[in-house]
């Protein structure tokens, strides 16, 4: 399986995005192109050709979900893996973030300083 390198993140927090942008480009090593809504993750992806998305569950426009499924309608990101991030981590919330395909549910608040490795972690499952 090929090295994680490209990710694109969607998130509407300008703080967050911050923070992601520290700990996955600078402590984890990544290429990162930061959206601010899912909806413009659905038309920057082609540009850009990810190889995982980071997805904020709630945004305004699109929410994280919503783009998930829209950009799987795109052939070739039909089974582009994706983690979705939320602060909603109710156990049946988690469970319906999962079957609605992400490899990962990463909550907010995290810790940047172990962002990084807990996506490698996740891109690891995806090549298993």
């Amino acid at each position: 399986m090929a090295p994680l390198v490209r990710i694109m993140y969607a998130e509407d927090e300008p703080d967050i995005q911050q923070l992601v942008s520290l700990a996955l480009e600078v402590v984890g090593g990544f290429t990162l192109k930061i959206c601010s809504s899912g909806l413009e993750a659905l038309n920057e992806i082609e540009a850009f050709e990810p190889q995982l998305l980071i997805l904020d569950v709630m945004m305004p426009e699109l929410d994280g979900p919503g783009a998930l499924k829209k950009i799987r309608e795109i052939e070739a990101y039909k089974d582009i893996p994706a983690i979705f991030m939320t602060a909603k981590v109710q156990l049946d919330e988690v469970q319906a973030y999962l079957e609605v395909g992400a490899i990962d549910v990463i909550v907010k608040p995290f810790d940047p300083m172990t962002l990084a490795d807990r996506v490698q972690v996740a891109w690891a499952k995806v090549g298993s």
